[in-house]
């Protein structure tokens, strides 16, 4: 496995990013597409290691910078307008590795959404990997909350405990359960379009997709929630190919060591059974 930095341009500017380069590497190769705010890097170095367990397992994995994030240049646009910075980083790995037929995206948080977003719109994309989804607006958080925060406070003996010792500010508790009854209720126009466009991705993408989802995380429950009950996305599932992986153990980012392994295993696993496209 060989290692380097590579520097490639998008809008004008300049951005970094760094190309693992398998040693028998196969056709088909990785994009990690970061979230945000956060560098190629990863928490905890998370995308370092994952990276190089995909090399060392045959394929060859870019993970670079948007523009206005880390060593790269310009102003940072948000994840629901990188497409131009995935589309460039496609561009750079394709020219450095030509004997790539396809690339699989990975995604982690709103990396995950818009690496979503982004697939349909480039026939080189074979494949997505995401991991905990963004999925993030005022309703979803709350009815997340609703549906698993509270019900695990309730079954919690030192809540009862507080609550019975007076140590419980039981107004405080009831406005913010109110608050997020009718925030649950409610809908959010704007947030809600990156999740019809995330949705409608989801439908018209043709390659395989394997979704991660950890046990300890609130956006994943949130992700899950709309994937397991919302009607028109199960009416996207049974369009697309997902191949779905829950790691009960594992929080956010895979911040433990087993819930890394167990996350970067799968995705090993799965990219055997990709193809280009």
């Amino acid at each position: 496995m060989n290692e380097k930095a590579v520097i490639f341009e998008c809008g004008g500017e300049s951005l970094v990013g760094v190309l693992h380069a398998a040693s028998a590497a196969g056709d088909v190769g990785v994009l990690i597409v970061v979230g945000g705010p956060q560098y190629r890097v990863g928490s905890h170095r998370q995308f370092v290691a994952m990276a190089r367990r995909l090399a060392a397992a045959g394929h060859d994995v870019l993970r670079f910078d948007y523009r206005g994030m880390g060593d790269s240049d310009g102003p940072f646009g948000g994840f629901e307008k990188c497409g131009d910075d995935i589309r460039a980083a496609i561009d750079s790995f394709l020219r450095e590795r030509p004997q790539l037929r396809g690339v699989v995206l990975f995604g982690l948080c709103d990396g995950a959404s818009a690496a979503l977003m982004y697939a349909p719109k480039d026939a080189r994309v074979a494949g997505l990997m995401l991991a905990n989804p963004w999925v993030r607006s005022e309703s979803t958080q709350a009815a997340t909350i609703l549906r698993h925060y509270y019900w695990k406070r309730l079954l919690d003996p030192s809540f009862w405990s507080k609550l019975l010792k007076g140590g419980l500010d039981v107004r405080k508790s009831i406005a913010g359960l109110s608050t997020n009854v009718q925030n649950a209720r409610s809908t959010s126009g704007g947030a809600a379009s990156f999740i019809d466009r995330m949705r409608e991705s989801l439908t018209s993408f043709r390659g395989r997709t394997l979704l991660l989802l950890s046990g300890d995380d609130l956006t994943a429950r949130e992700f899950a929630d709309l994937f397991d009950r919302d009607g028109p996305w199960l009416a996207a599932r049974k369009r697309a190919q997902v191949v779905r992986k829950d790691l009960p153990e594992a929080d956010h980012t895979f911040s433990q060591r087993p819930a890394l392994e167990s996350a970067t295993n799968a995705c090993a696993e799965w990219l055997k059974t990709v193809g280009a496209r």
